[in-house]
Order: C-alpha cells, then structure tokens, then sequence
C-alpha cells in the first residue's frame, strides 16, 4: 500500500501531459481531458498503476531481485541517482552506452579496467608512469567513472528496470525487451505505455513530480529490502561488495583501454 493520493499527485504536477499535438494515441487511456492545449493525465488512473507498481518491484527485491533505475535527462539524473542509491540498487543517470545489457562482459571488463587504475591511485603504482600517461589514465578512468560508476555491483542483469522518460531512454528500453527484462516506467502523454510492463502516467518532466513518484517507490524497495535481509542476511548479487566487483576481471590486460561504445543520441 503507498502512502499518497491524488492529493499529492496533483500538488506535485503529476497530472500535466505535454500539448495536445505533441501524444501519442496509446495514452488516450490515460488521459483525463485536454485544457488550453495541454492534456490533463488521469490521477486516478495514476494512482492505481503506481501502486501495481510498487507491488511488483517490491516483490522482485523480496526475492532478493535487483533494479537498474535509468534517468539520463538532465533534470531527472540527481533524482534518479538519489534514489537508487538510498534503496541501494543500480542506475545509469548520464549516458546510456550501447551494449550496457546485451554486451554485459565489455561492461564488466571496463569496470574491471576502472577498479585497476583507481587501485594504481590507491597504492601509488600509477606514479611508475611519466606524467603524460598518468594524465591518460586518470582521464579514462574518470570517463569511466561518470558512465558506469552506478553499474558497479552489476555482476549479472537486472531482474528490473525503472525508467524516467522512456521515449528518450529507447535504447534502454530496447535492450531491456530485448533481453525480457521487465519495465516499470514514467510515461507522459508523448510515451508509447506499450513498450513498458509496468506504466505510471505522469508529467516526467517536471522535477517535483518525477521525485514524488520516485520517493514512492524507493519507499516500498526499502521495505521489501528490508524484509529480504531480515530473513536471508546478505543481498543477492552482493556476496561480493560493489568495490571488488570493481576489481580487474581475469583476463584484462590492466594497459587495454576497454570503452563500450555509445549509443547513438
């Protein structure tokens, strides 16, 4: 069960779509009415698809399931970051890069590459190298700090995703079909609600809506992760801690710089 109503939805902007010639026709259930150009989104139906919702990620986390939390616009990312970190669960909140799913090994090397340069700053190995080489390592690896820093801990997929803005996030959400992954999502007036398993309609632009909705569901994943470690202790997926995930994978030549490619804008 949330803890909020229409009440809330409605102070925080939930309900404002985009203009009435900017949707997409598979919203039409969504929508309440049109005013001055601009749809008005149904709260009730709001309501009842966060909870469902809510239900299905906090019952994916009880089983000790993860979720990728996605965000890239620029208005979303610290929110998005916020609260995947404070329920403890992964995100990509700069840019996508091609392959984060379906090329999970290049990933996974690349923070293999990551966890080694920032061992060599640790133990001082890096001073071994004259100083235009070590401005080269330090640069790649803060490029690929700033990409893949919350990916850390992603030692297998996720069992979900949730997604701000799925009409900019579509490679994600690509990958994520691609793969079966479930997707639970903010879809405004402009989103194809066929594309996610989970839709909650609502203004995912406005940064008061996108964090009222977010807080809801951090809420309920704190519970359900709560519950998992009360009976089970350690979290799946973090038998090993997100700083040795960060480790160099076997195999990594630790001079190979490993970059996934980006995915195109």
């Amino acid at each position: 069960m949330i803890n909020i109503g229409v009440k809330e939805l409605l102070e925080a902007g939930v309900h404002f779509g985009h203009q009435t010639k900017r949707w997409n026709p598979k919203m039409k259930r969504f929508i309440f009415d049109a005013r001055n150009g601009i749809y008005i989104i149904d709260l009730s139906k709001t309501l009842t698809q966060l909870e469902g919702a809510c239900d299905f990620l906090a019952k994916t986390v009880s089983r000790g399931g993860r979720i990728l939390f996605v965000g890239t616009k620029k208005q979303a990312q610290e929110a998005v970051k916020e609260a995947a970190k404070s329920c403890g669960q992964l995100h990509v909140t700069e840019r996508w890069l091609g392959g984060t799913l379906t090329n999970l090994k290049t990933i996974k090397r690349s923070l293999g590459r990551l966890g080694h340069i920032e061992k060599m700053e640790t133990d001082g190995s890096i001073n071994r190298y004259g100083k235009q080489e070590q401005s080269s390592l330090r640069r790649e690896a803060a490029r690929m700090f700033k990409n893949l820093d919350g990916l850390r801990a992603l030692n297998t997929l996720p069992d979900a995703m949730f997604i701000v803005d799925v009409k900019r996030e579509h490679n994600a959400v690509a990958e994520a079909r691609r793969l079966g992954i479930p997707i639970v999502a903010i879809v405004d007036t402009n989103c194809d609600p066929d594309q996610v398993d989970y839709p909650i309609p609502g203004n995912d632009d406005a940064i008061r809506s996108v964090r009222l909705i977010l807080n809801t569901v951090v809420d309920s994943i704190k519970t359900a992760r709560a519950d998992y470690e009360s009976k089970f202790g350690r979290k799946k997926g973090e038998e090993q801690q997100p700083e040795a995930a960060a480790a160099p994978a076997q195999g990594v030549n630790p001079d190979q710089v490993i970059t996934p490619e980006p995915a195109n804008a």
